[in-house]
């Protein structure tokens, strides 16, 4: 999906508390709220998609739409093992970002209607010289100040 496309398909939602999942990120995550595991079931019996979306506070329970960001992670789910405490442990592979259009209930779960965010910058040459002049003048500050890093090196 680029920035132009969207969808009218509804994917399924994960909240996440104290992690986010960038494209191409592989991770497994721990699931135990009757929502989300809904979530990942109906996923599981669609596509294989499903929206991951950070929480803006982690202590909340039982987030609502205003408690969700705007903008998550599209990934696929690549293993899903439900285990004997209840819990569901599900690997999965983030494949780009997306902005949410819409949350909307979908039985016990929240759906969201995404359009994709094209991350290509067009920058010019001359731009892209000065940020790697800029990307290895800090990282050779970095290997200076940092006594572990160098002795290993």
């Amino acid at each position: 999906m680029t920035e132009l496309q969207q969808t009218d398909v509804l994917i399924p939602v994960l909240p996440l508390r104290d992690v986010v999942v960038y494209p191409h990120m592989v991770i497994p995550l721990f699931v135990g709220r009757e929502k989300s595991i809904d979530a990942l079931d109906a996923a599981m019996k669609d596509n294989k998609q499903v929206l991951l979306v950070a929480q803006k506070e982690a202590e909340v329970d039982d987030p609502d739409f205003a408690d969700l960001y705007e903008v998550g992670t599209l990934a696929n789910i690549l293993q899903l093992l439900k285990l004997p405490d209840g819990t569901v442990k599900v690997l999965v592979e983030g494949s780009e970002r997306s902005k949410v259009l819409r949350y909307q209930e979908t039985g016990s779960f929240f759906s969201a209607a995404v359009t994709g965010i094209n991350d290509i910058l067009n920058i010019s040459e001359q731009e892209q010289d000065v940020l790697q002049r800029t990307v290895i003048s800090s990282f050779d500050q970095y290997v200076k100040l940092n006594n572990r890093f160098h002795q290993k090196c």
